[in-house]
Order: C-alpha cells, then structure tokens, then sequence
C-alpha cells in the first residue's frame, strides 16, 4: 500500500499538485487518470522520489520516504518495478539480457539464479522462447511484456505503469491490460498506473482517482465512473462520441428501471 496525505508540489510560481491524498491499494489496479497538464506525470514522478513533494508524507506500506536514511531508500527503489511509456529497452541487448538487467545491477545472484529467474518471468508474460531476439524483431505488444517481466524480475512490492498502452492497438492493449491485472494480483503487488486510455480504465479500474488542475476532483472504481454526474470527469471519460452513447444507453437503462 502506498499512501500519500495532502502531496504539494510547485515548480517556480505554478502549483503542480495542490493538497491530494490517496491509497494507492495492494493488490488492485490503482489508475491516475486526467487530462494534460493535470499533473499525472508530476504525481508519478514525486511518488518515485524523482521530485521531491515541497508539504505532506509519502509512506509505503507505513514508511515515510521523506523519514528514511539514504540506506533504506536504496532499499526501498529495488522494491519499484517500473514500465515506461516506450518500453525503453536496451536495442544492443537481447530479451534476456534486458530482462536480467534489474537482477544483475541490484542484486548478487549468480549467473545460473539469474538466467532461471529470467526464464520464469518470460514465460509468465508468454515469451517463453524470445530469450535470444533483440528488441527491434519483436511487435509492440512483444516489447511491452518484455518490459513488463523486467519490472517484476526482482519481485516488486510496487509496480509504476507510465501509459503502458501507448503505441498498441486496442486489442493488443487489452492483452497488456489483463496481464498487468493478473500479475497484480498473482504477487499482490501495489499497482500504479498513468494512463489517458478510456478502455484501460473501464476494463482494469479497480481504483481510479481523478486530476484536474493539480486537485484530485474525483475518486472511485470503473463501475462508479459509469454513473458519476460529476460533470468534470463526465466530460473527460465521455468526450469521444462511441463513450457518449455508451453513457446516454446507460442512463436511459437507469431511467427505465426508475420508472418501473
């Protein structure tokens, strides 16, 4: 679990993040979800530790970031799997070389433990025999389940998803979305996920907050986002016209079982 409590965050005179607290829960798909410039990045950013909040706490499973000796935030970052946006793999390594990274730089495991540990993952994540191609012979969705057995390679109690579906088609994202969900909750890891994909949200939102101008407008699940009348988040989940006449069917539903 990952709790933060009234996080501030300014860069010169703007207010990135204004007073938001949360429960990022274990073993559940928590999603930040909001428009550009609404400090979902920042929020991701400031929770790693990259920024530092300028007021409130950050404690992960009951210990405050800002309380501990350089010692036990070294501690604390190997806990952290984390898939970038593009995957950001190693193009001169091979699958299993990126994948053996983390294990390599992290911990003192011997050559045999590493190259077992990689296998495992990779078949978790169904590249059971893509150990020897490198990144540029793999597809989109390929790229990302090899960033994603590199995140969970040294046993994360934190997982960071930085728009994990960019680039792949809505398909592919699905398979990407229910195989983050299924790791999630095989390892009872405490996700995190920045994402602007509506499908992401209503298909994995277990947790979902909602940032607007630096404030957290809105908190609740992929079932309550469906029949909010906040009218902020209305705007935002339903801007596209297929997500509009998903919410008029909705309402219509709801309107008909009132009148019964």
């Amino acid at each position: 679990m990952i709790e933060i409590k009234n996080i501030e965050k300014s860069f010169g005179d703007t207010k990135v993040l204004k007073g938001i607290s949360t429960v990022f829960e274990t073993g559940k798909t928590n999603l930040i979800i909001g428009r550009s410039g609404s400090g979902k990045t920042v929020m991701i950013k400031t929770l790693l530790g990259i920024h530092k909040q300028d007021s409130g706490t950050i404690s992960f499973d009951g210990r405050i970031y800002s309380k501990l000796s350089a010692d036990e935030k070294r501690t604390l970052r190997t806990e952290i799997g984390m898939v970038f946006q593009g995957s950001a793999l190693f193009d001169s390594m091979t699958v299993e070389e990126n994948v053996a990274f983390p294990l390599k730089m992290f911990t003192k495991n011997k050559n045999a433990e590493i190259k077992e540990r990689v296998n495992e993952v990779l078949d978790r994540v169904n590249l059971k025999d893509a150990n020897k191609k490198f990144p540029a012979e793999l597809s989109g969705g390929m790229q990302k389940r090899v960033a994603i057995a590199r995140a969970i390679v040294n046993n994360p109690k934190y997982l960071f998803c930085d728009e994990p579906n960019s680039g792949l088609d809505p398909e592919t994202s699905i398979v990407i979305d229910e195989l983050i969900q299924e790791i999630t909750r095989e390892y009872d890891i405490t996700t995190i996920i920045n994402t602007h994909d509506m499908n992401s949200v209503l298909q994995i939102g277990e947790k979902i907050i909602y940032l607007q101008n630096g404030l957290k407008e809105w908190e609740g699940n992929k079932e309550e986002i469906l029949e909010t009348r906040n009218k902020s988040i209305v705007e935002f989940v339903y801007s596209s016209e297929l997500f509009k006449k998903v919410r008029e069917n909705l309402l219509a539903e709801e309107d008909e079982e009132e009148n019964r």
